[in-house]
């Protein structure tokens, strides 16, 4: 699914117009980012919850060279689903 199609998805089922609905989704992701950036935890119950991870540096090989390279210490953004979310997309389970 492509930005456009998820817009396309949200303004149907909010019954908006895609206008609004890319607004929406356009908050939804600032709002996402903002919370990370302080480093806070963001849970919607039944979806999921999003969270960074710290990673440490390391040492690690250019694989074109082989040569030996510094990675540097990072943050990155983590999503762990949540029950409902692995529920609805699990096939196997009845409903």
């Amino acid at each position: 699914m492509t930005k456009a199609e998820l817009i396309s998805a949200i303004a149907a089922e909010a019954e908006l117009t895609k206008t609004d609905a890319d607004k929406a989704l356009k908050g939804l992701i600032q709002a996402v980012t903002d919370c990370l950036k302080k480093g806070d935890k963001l849970s919607l119950v039944g979806f999921g919850t999003f969270s960074t991870v710290q990673r440490a540096a390391r040492k690690g090989l250019n694989p074109q060279t082989g040569k030996k390279i510094a990675i540097p210490a990072s943050i990155s953004p983590k999503f762990k689903p949540g029950k409902g979310l692995k529920d609805s997309v699990d096939s196997k389970k009845k409903k």
